[in-house]
């Protein structure tokens, strides 16, 4: 696996082999230990989209207060092309990652994993490059079909693509939009949706989300650095 991590792709064709390959090492099983922190993950973009601004909040769970949180931005190193926006986004993450005194037992990413064409979306990419049980949490529809979910909090329905399960349609605060949560690595589907549910007591976006996206819009400042 050591040259999926050193090898960069400069065009799409070598982009989308290497995420073909990714893919192959995702885990969909929970596989961690008790969770003690988790980790809000978002990616934005300023001056015309020429600099990417990643965003890590590291929050306690799961009374979700908040530990530590950090900002970096770096101009970026690859083009935005639809379903191959990991490779846009990971690298200033893991640079984030790197400057974090709290490692995070799972990230919560602000976009899809599973749910994606190839089934290696941002979350599955930043989990396999990471090592860290990783979940994607969406807040539109992206790919696939689902029946109504129900308005309770805590509903949720599967999402179909292609006869295979890519993720669930999730009702995270009674008579609010859903959200889409989706696996990144591992974690089980039905894991993800409880973390997720966990980490949304109040708002619809899990409170990791929310911290991450003050943060990257500079509505707050990091914490602990």
């Amino acid at each position: 696996m050591t040259h999926l991590l050193t090898f960069t792709p400069t065009t799409s064709e070598e982009a989308i082999a290497l995420q073909q390959e990714l893919r192959k090492f995702v885990i969909q099983t929970d596989d961690f230990e008790k969770i003690e922190t988790v980790a809000g993950v978002d990616v934005g973009f300023e001056e015309n989209d020429q600099i990417a601004c990643a965003a890590i909040a590291v929050l306690r769970f799961p009374d979700l207060i908040i530990q530590e949180s950090v900002i970096v931005r770096r101009p970026i190193t690859f083009p935005y092309i639809p379903g191959l926006l990991g490779f846009r986004e990971v690298p200033i993450v893991m640079e984030a990652l790197a400057t974090l005194k709290t490692q995070p037992d799972l990230l919560i990413c602000d976009g899809n994993g599973y749910i994606h064409p190839r089934r290696c979306g941002f979350a599955c990419h930043l989990g396999v490059i990471s090592g860290l049980p990783s979940i994607g949490v969406a807040k539109t529809p992206y790919l696939g079909t689902h029946a109504p979910v129900g308005i309770d909090r805590g509903s949720w329905e599967p999402i179909y693509d292609a006869g295979e399960i890519i993720g669930a349609v999730v009702r995270t605060q009674a008579n609010v939009k859903p959200v889409y949560v989706s696996i990144g690595h591992r974690i089980s589907l039905k894991g993800a949706i409880d973390v997720v549910l966990q980490c949304s007591p109040k708002y619809r976006l899990p409170e990791t989300t929310r911290q991450a996206d003050q943060l990257s819009k500079g509505n707050a400042q990091p914490i602990g650095q």
